[in-house]
């Protein structure tokens, strides 16, 4: 659910659990048994490897673009994310791709 729509901006752990007809606090022991670092990594990560993807099919996005794309509606917020996740910024990310 989350890789199909990580593009929402709004998407939440309530309203992932409503929507899967479970609570959120079963839902936080799947992400805890899963060992993927809850709810909120786990979105991040899918969204920054959506980003990453984006970046190589399309070099012409702006950085803005895609953080539009994949969920964020704050550039510098996506980019500070990104580099977290990615070790470089999408700039230096989409130059080391050109290179």
């Amino acid at each position: 659910m989350m890789r199909s729509r990580y593009s929402d901006n709004g998407l939440s752990l309530d309203q992932v659990a409503r929507e899967l007809a479970t609570s959120e606090r079963q839902l936080q022991r799947v992400f805890q048994e899963a060992d993927s670092g809850g709810f909120r990594s786990t979105l991040r990560r899918v969204r920054m490897e959506a980003a990453q993807e984006r970046i190589a099919d399309n070099p012409a996005l702006t950085v803005r673009e895609i953080a539009l794309l994949v969920g964020y509606t704050q550039p510098a917020q996506f980019a500070k994310a990104f580099r977290a996740q990615v070790g470089l910024s999408p700039s230096q990310y989409r130059e080391q791709l050109a290179a």
